[in-house]
């Protein structure tokens, strides 16, 4: 197992930086997912770990030592790409064992590691087959068993599940998930979609336009989102967010008949000032349009998820989603009340969108702190 430290890296091309000074420290033995929108840098990053991108600037450390003018084979990474990347007229036995194969490894030695490395990742019965008569999960876990038999410090993983059905992709994630547990190793996976996120990372590190958003724990960034687009990216479907101004009584207002009381707002020297408050669809309920505290809404339509459902509505011209767990939904057009409880409010500066926190606010709004 191996560490990874991150200091300061930047990447361009050209004039064009894609990767702005990201800084990061990954433990030994660690699950770390960098999750992001197309675009973002995560797998322009992935790559420079591995040593298949040039640095810019900045250094990379890996189990304590600098890896900046190292050889890709040199740094003791073994890589999974979104494309399986197999030789068609080889046999799995074959493709697993062709890194040890060119390494030199002994045949006897080879074909004992290969043979260990199909038990873990649950090939045994295909070692004889070509990849054309495998399925895509098969294909993958060929893939994932030809990095494993290198024994390597660290597992990168780029999309390895993007070209799967989503049934498979469920069964490959808790597939991965055992693998991690069962070899220890430190392991960075990229991906967009943040449901793998979600389950897969012991950490997140969430990327935009080239620079890191928050790193937390699927927790931490679910329920206590760093910036205006964490709270937007993260979560399906994404927290609803209203901008608006909170008043001299502490109160947030969207309009005249919308109004939602901020606990420690008045303290917090927040009056006069413009935010972005977020609410997440499973913390809103819906009720009758008249009862105390409704914030009036209309019914735009309903998502049908199984067991349950998510009520899209019209707020005052901003789109609200509340999940509901009830097995009868409203109708389109029905009008509705929203019930919001302040304390599972979230609030963003609108300037630069990062969180604000009402225990600690003056740092977020007060130039002079």
């Amino acid at each position: 197992m191996s560490s990874i430290a991150i200091k300061g890296v930047r990447k361009a091309y050209a004039k064009n930086a894609v990767v702005h000074g990201v800084d990061l420290d990954i433990a030994s033995g660690e699950f770390i997912v960098i999750l992001g929108p197309s675009g973002c840098g995560k797998s322009t990053l992935l790559r420079m770990i591995a040593g298949l991108e040039e640095i810019t600037g900045g250094e990379i450390w890996i189990d304590g030592k600098l890896v900046n003018k190292m050889e890709p084979r040199e740094r003791g990474c073994a890589m999974v790409f979104q494309n399986y990347a197999l030789y068609p007229h080889m046999t799995v036995a074959e493709n697993i064992g062709y890194a040890l194969k060119v390494a030199g490894v002994p045949k006897a030695e080879r074909a004992a590691r290969v043979a260990a490395t199909a038990k873990v990742v649950g090939l045994e019965a295909f070692l004889d087959r070509r990849p054309a008569a495998l399925s895509g999960g098969q294909r993958q876990r060929v893939a994932m068993g030809r990095a494993i038999v290198r024994e390597p410090k660290v597992f990168l993983f780029d999309e390895p599940l993007s070209n799967l059905d989503a049934k498979l992709r469920v069964a490959m994630r808790a597939e991965i998930r055992r693998l991690h547990r069962r070899l220890g190793a430190t392991s960075v996976f990229v991906t967009h979609d943040q449901t793998e996120a979600m389950t897969l990372g012991d950490r997140l590190i969430v990327m935009n336009g080239g620079r890191i958003e928050q790193v937390g724990t699927p927790a931490e960034v679910y329920n206590r989102p760093a910036t205006r687009f964490v709270a937007n990216f993260v979560g399906s479907p994404a927290m609803n967010l209203m901008e608006g101004e909170i008043d001299r009584h502490g109160i947030f207002t969207l309009d005249a008949a919308r109004r939602i009381a901020i606990p420690n707002a008045i303290e917090s020297r927040l009056v006069g000032h413009k935010v972005t408050l977020g609410v997440r669809a499973e913390a809103a309920r819906l009720v009758a349009p008249e009862a105390p505290g409704a914030l009036p809404a209309t019914v735009d339509f309903v998502e049908e998820l199984g067991a349950g459902r998510v009520v899209h509505t019209d707020l005052g011209g901003v789109s609200f989603a509340v999940a509901i767990s009830d097995p009868v939904a409203p109708g389109t057009g029905e009008p509705v009340g929203i019930l919001i409880d302040p304390a599972d409010v979230h609030l963003f500066a609108q300037d630069d969108g990062r969180r604000i926190d009402l225990a600690a606010p003056q740092a977020a709004l007060d130039p002079a702190a």
